[in-house]
């Protein structure tokens, strides 16, 4: 029999691990883990993915992904953010991250050399991991013009590689590139990950970055899928529901539907276009039984880039270009324009907010579909068309990509993969759907 022997012990619940036995007599881990509210310094409306910066890649060989060694469940739970847990270090130590598919590196909070007693339980300090080591100022990736990571390095007055980090919604975080383990169990471990240790950032959790690029979480653990599903919003006081959170083989992916992922050539490479986002050929979207006239060519690629569909975990709402976004908000003001909130545009980029009833004016607008190739569909129900935004408001979750600054794009966010299963079959390059009740799902 193969034990597992889980290092850390949550202080706030029990640990209930479960093994499930898959085709391939793989095991897989699934256990509940705790979440912090986002930071209030953080944008209300867009937690973001994308650096504000222009990316440049080069193109990513499937090859990369041949061979899955981690089968490994976790949990998190919902808070605007997609929080997981992870067992960082030797022996490890539990590091609270946003589960990010759009961004590339991970980082993680360090402790700094003051006086601090007990250290923060967020924070991981490298004194007590043997595994723990730091990128010299020589490393190849401190140099400029490394293709498809364009972090901006340097060395500090230490000789070692010193990075800072820029989100488009204004987020830093800054410190140490450096090498350690995430560490499943006794038997199970990453080799040395090229992370971020940041002592200085804006958030106090890390960054778990899953897209496509070489250095992502994803890419240098040489995982051939991950999976996640988002419970729903609607918490009774005292509780918040937990999703799941799978490295490896899903045990509920055997009624998934898949669509492939877009791939751009090197010559493809415009200025605006994110090459290592998840990018999905979306056909169109659904109000109630109205399919909305929108152009298909609004959901793609355009010659300088923009317009791409991405799938990512780390938008809270969804966005649209405005070709998209004028024809939704049309057809919503058809429905329940009287109820507007007029003059109230939430966070600067979503004008489609009420006062007043919820579930009536989500069952005046009906349900909201999502179109995708070969028939795959994600169904945002009417129930779940509105996100509370505070203060009695309530705005449907989409909000215009082009007040966001930079190049517009459509995101689809977590707002709205509620209550679906989302996997990432990278030894496939596609993206598979599968309705969930995620609470359930651990």
């Amino acid at each position: 029999m193969l034990l597992f022997y889980l290092f850390l012990l949550l202080t706030s619940c029990s640990l209930s691990a479960q093994e499930t036995q898959h085709k391939n007599d793989s095991l897989s881990f699934s256990f509940p883990l705790t979440s912090l509210p986002r930071s209030p310094r953080a944008s209300p409306s867009f937690y973001s993915s994308f650096i504000s910066q222009t990316k440049k890649a080069s193109t990513l060989k499937s090859s990369s992904f041949s061979s899955s060694p981690y089968n490994y469940g976790s949990g998190f739970k919902y808070s605007m953010i997609l929080l997981v847990s992870l067992p960082i270090g030797t022996p490890p130590q539990t590091q609270q991250m946003i589960l990010d598919t759009g961004s590339q590196l991970s980082w993680i909070q360090c402790h700094k050399k003051v006086p601090r007693k007990p250290p923060p339980s967020s924070v991981f300090d490298p004194s007590l991991s043997s595994s723990f080591s730091v990128l010299p100022c020589n490393h190849p990736l401190c140099k400029p013009r490394i293709p498809d990571f364009t972090l901006p390095t340097s060395c500090d007055q230490n000789r070692l590689c010193h990075y800072s980090y820029f989100y488009a919604d204004g987020t830093l975080a800054e410190g140490n590139l450096v090498r350690e383990k995430i560490t499943f169990s006794r038997s199970q471990s990453t080799p040395p990950l090229i992370l971020g240790c940041a002592e200085e950032s804006s958030d106090a959790r890390g960054i778990l970055g899953m897209n496509l690029g070489r250095l992502s979480f994803a890419s240098q653990a040489k995982l051939t899928k991950f999976s996640y599903c988002v419970p729903t919003r609607q918490v009774r006081p005292g509780f918040t529901p937990t999703g799941s959170f799978y490295l490896g083989e899903n045990p509920n992916s055997g009624g998934f539907r898949y669509i492939s992922l877009l791939t751009f050539s090197q010559s493809q490479r415009m200025p605006n276009l994110d090459p290592l986002a998840y990018t999905v050929a979306m056909q169109g979207i659904r109000i109630g039984n109205q399919k909305l006239n929108i152009p298909i060519s609004a959901f793609r690629p355009d010659p300088s880039g923009a317009g791409q569909t991405m799938i990512d975990s780390g938008s809270e709402f969804t966005y649209l270009v405005d070709e998209a976004y004028n024809k939704v908000r049309e057809e919503v003001v058809r429905l329940v324009g009287p109820r507007l909130k007029k003059g109230y545009v939430y966070g600067g980029v979503s004008d489609m907010c009420f006062n007043g009833n919820a579930i009536e004016i989500g069952r005046l607008i009906g349900n909201m579909v999502f179109e995708f190739d070969k028939g795959v569909e994600i169904v945002v129900e009417k129930e779940r068309v509105l996100a509370d935004v505070g203060g009695g408001v309530h705005c449907v979750g989409i909000g215009r990509s082009e007040m966001l600054g930079g190049a517009a794009s459509n995101i689809i966010g977590n707002f709205h993969q509620q209550n679906i299963w989302v996997e990432f079959d990278l030894a496939n390059r596609r993206v598979g759907f599968g309705k969930a009740d995620c609470s359930r799902s651990v």
